[in-house]
């Protein structure tokens, strides 16, 4: 077996499909993002690439915060359609029948649909060339009630994530281990 080369390329799959929001409460603007990660671990940081063409990256540029919403196998009609539909043309809330819900630090309204909820403020903006990035630290998370199991922990098997692949977009599978496993002592 041997493996093909290609050119340099984005092929670091899977990666999350989240729907960022912007903008106030009265004028706001959701774009889907797959460019996207985590940071730092303390602080707590994280990041969206955006196109400089793109509708949001002037509101996430002059505002400096953002709502990173995870999307879910439900949302992912509208995860799409908010991103090949521009917030310049659209009321992407209305039209995907998306509620808004009142954030606790930013003024960015957060998707009342998904299951988490990232509140962020921009730190450092880098220009990457076909991207921009807004690095961010992470203010609060929040999670729909219904998603916590009985321990107070996030139950991530509960809400049927998505990923984006190579263009597609993918339900998250199965766990199949837990950090440490593959050296965790057995019990007899």
């Amino acid at each position: 077996m041997s493996k093909v080369m290609w050119k340099p390329g984005t092929f670091l799959y899977p990666i999350p499909a989240v729907m960022v929001s912007c903008g106030t409460m009265e004028k706001s603007n959701i774009i889907t993002v797959a460019w996207t990660g985590i940071l730092n671990t303390n602080p707590a940081m994280v990041y969206i690439s955006v196109r400089s063409s793109r509708y949001s990256h002037d509101i996430i540029k002059k505002q400096g915060e953002f709502v990173i919403n995870l999307t879910t196998k439900e949302l992912v009609k509208a995860t799409d359609w908010c991103g090949v539909n521009s917030g310049k043309n659209h009321d992407k809330f209305k039209e995907m029948n998306l509620h808004k819900e009142k954030a606790n630090f930013v003024e960015c309204p957060m998707i009342k649909e998904s299951p988490v909820s990232i509140e962020c403020k921009v730190k450092e903006i880098k220009e990457l060339g076909s991207h921009t990035m807004f690095m961010a630290d992470v203010l609060a998370i929040n999670s729909d009630e219904k998603y916590i199991d009985k321990n107070g922990a996030f139950d991530i098997s509960k809400c049927d994530l998505i990923s984006y692949n190579n263009g597609g977009y993918y339900s998250v599978g199965k766990k199949l281990g837990k950090f440490g496993f593959s050296v965790q002592k057995k019990r007899k």
